[in-house]
């Protein structure tokens, strides 16, 4: 407790010393303006020098006030415009989805005006199976939108696969890239047949394969299309598949065989059109 109480005494003692000070020194300020002789240059080696420190002290201090209001102030505006930017760049982001999506769209208009004769219906995919291939897929529209299994779904010019399952609101698209899809096939120069086989691992190279061409005396090039034949028992006539890549004669010289690249870009798929008629429906017809 004396301790304390010498502490508080020492603390309230040296300012009353400071204050004593500091009005001795504003009094011979005063004093010193009026007197000349040696008080005068004693204030003149002490006082005045204290009071242009303290002057430039309070300059420093009142300059640094001032430089940390402007500093708050372009704090604010950096942080305003940063938002601004943040704001631009999300709406330029959005501009250019939008951009993408009516290019898109306009090729499905494109496609639809293509393939006039077949009564079609647009859907978005919502999902994607596994891996990084669209080769079976979840899309938007189901049994309330007319949608029923064994329809063909085309997108970005030619075929993507056909409906296996449906639900009310949605349906499940296998691609022509899986393992377990075939398509009769037509070479659209000759009007030779062939069969084209879903493989996925050929879509690491952006190819899937056909075989089965007759080996007779047509001449077939790389680059000729392959479109799906009037002979497919699900697929409608005259969809395009892809275009013939390499081809070959087989062992048995008697059929020809090859890899296609397909019309469809099976990364990137986000809307298709599904032919609202199938093959079967087209038949009885």
């Amino acid at each position: 407790m004396r301790k304390k109480n010498q502490s508080s005494f020492s603390s309230k003692y040296w300012l009353l010393i400071l204050s004593v000070v500091c009005i001795v020194l504003m009094g011979l300020s005063l004093v010193t303006d009026k007197v000349n002789g040696p008080l005068r240059a004693v204030a003149n080696y002490t006082i005045v020098p204290m009071q242009k420190g303290i002057n430039t002290v309070g300059v420093w201090m009142s300059d640094l006030t001032k430089n940390l209001d402007t500093l708050k102030e372009l704090q604010a505006e950096n942080d305003a415009l940063k938002s601004e930017i943040n704001d631009l760049s999300m709406k330029i982001n959005l501009l250019q989805l939008d951009k993408e999506e009516l290019t898109r769209l306009r090729e499905l208009y494109q496609l639809d005006e293509y393939y006039s004769d077949y009564e079609m219906i647009g859907a978005r995919v919502t999902s994607n199976d596994s891996g990084n291939w669209f080769r079976s897929f979840v899309i938007d529209k189901g049994k309330n939108d007319g949608i029923k299994v064994d329809m063909n779904v085309l997108a970005q010019g030619g075929l993507v696969g056909i409906v296996t399952e449906v639900g009310p609101n949605w349906a499940r698209v296998r691609s022509i890239i899986d393992d377990a899809s075939n398509v009769s096939a037509l070479v659209l120069a000759t009007s030779d047949t062939c069969i084209v086989n879903g493989d996925l691992t050929l879509m690491q190279d952006g190819k899937i394969r056909f075989e089965q061409l007759p080996n007779n005396n047509t001449e077939i090039k790389s680059g000729e299309p392959i479109v799906t034949s009037h002979i497919s028992n699900k697929y409608v006539q005259g969809i395009l598949i892809g275009y013939i890549n390499e081809i070959h004669v087989d062992a048995n010289n008697l059929t020809r065989s090859g890899y296609i690249i397909p019309a469809v870009d099976f990364q990137h798929l986000q809307e298709v059109l599904i032919i609202t008629s199938t093959k079967a429906d087209l038949l009885e017809e």
